[in-house]
């Protein structure tokens, strides 16, 4: 009986357990996965840089061609600009295109009128900016915020919505039509773009930075809002108030349609009219013929002064614009 028992028991034995397989990772074989994947990221850095370099130069090519194509046309001679197979080089170089500018186009005219109503209406629409804002930033008065929106409202419509408006405007006060004279004319050039929606939107904001506790000391050491205004408020709103300065003084540099539509005289107008005039069109021949590297080269004398204008003062440009865009 002993010996049938011990026989059930050597038959009822447990299996072996089955070792389950080991995964060893050494330390060099994980040393070499990380290398892999830092590899391949930087790879893809890489690849991504060059791609968006080679983006930004496509564009800035872009940018820069008509500029090109503008200098080089002014140096070229008219049968060369109207050829049919165009050359990115002038094959004899025209500086005479330059001179002749100066014999025939009243150069000096355009350019008075231009930077006479730049200045004055840049000034005017610096005065009217820093009250408005001032007055939307610190002032409390009833309906304030409400009629804030209202201005912001007048952004949405067109500018070319408000030419009937001021055509009638400066029109009842006499300052178009015939008899009209060189102040009449810059009247009417210059007093209806005094208010900028824009420029006090923007100047506002930059206002609002300003902190509160610098208004209630001047209020206790018995200031004037005038006096704080002027004391306090300009000099620190100085990088914006110059951005602004440059974007009216350029927008009125290049202004067009409406010193056309105001100006009755030749004489009156501004340089950006007097390059769209007849006196680049050669009559000689009976045909009215365009010339064409004349008019670019009074064209390129035109825009070097707003290209150094934006190149010395660029950063305040951005640093103005940026600041009123943190709110504090």
């Amino acid at each position: 009986m002993e010996n049938v028992f011990k026989k059930f028991l050597k038959k009822e034995e447990k299996p072996a357990l089955v070792e389950k397989p080991k995964i060893v990772l050494s330390i060099e074989d994980a040393g070499k996965t990380v290398d892999a994947i830092k590899r391949s990221q930087k790879i893809g850095h890489i690849v991504m840089m060059v791609i968006t370099y080679i983006f930004i130069l496509f564009l800035a090519l872009m940018m820069v061609f008509p500029f090109y194509w503008m200098i080089i046309t002014s140096l070229k001679q008219r049968t060369e600009i109207i050829a049919t197979t165009q050359t990115f080089f002038p094959s004899v170089v025209m500086w005479s295109n330059y001179v002749y500018v100066f014999q025939v186009f009243d150069f000096g005219t355009y350019m008075l009128n231009t930077i006479v109503v730049a200045i004055f209406s840049t000034i005017g629409t610096l005065l009217t900016t820093i009250f408005a804002a001032f007055a939307f930033a610190r002032l409390k008065f009833k309906g304030r915020e409400p009629l804030f929106m209202l201005f912001l409202m007048t952004m949405m419509i067109p500018g070319e919505m408000m030419v009937i408006s001021n055509f009638v405007t400066v029109a009842s006060f006499g300052w178009i039509g015939t008899g009209q004279t060189l102040m009449d004319a810059y009247a009417a050039m210059i007093v209806p773009f005094w208010i900028s929606v824009f420029y006090i939107y923007l100047l506002r904001q930059n206002f609002k930075q300003i902190p509160n506790e610098l208004y209630l000391a001047a209020k206790v050491d018995g200031k004037s809002d005038w006096s704080f205004l002027w004391k306090v408020m300009v000099p620190l709103a100085a990088p914006t108030l110059i951005s602004i300065t440059i974007l009216k003084f350029m927008g009125t540099w290049n202004s067009y349609v409406w010193p056309e539509l105001v100006t009755s005289v030749d004489e009156y107008k501004l340089i950006s009219n007097g390059l769209r005039g007849g006196h680049f069109v050669d009559n000689s021949s009976g045909a009215s013929i365009t010339e064409y590297g004349y008019q670019m080269a009074a064209t390129v004398l035109v825009t070097v002064p707003l290209f150094l204008l934006f190149v010395f003062f660029r950063k305040y440009i951005m640093r103005g614009v940026g600041r009123a865009g943190i709110k504090g």
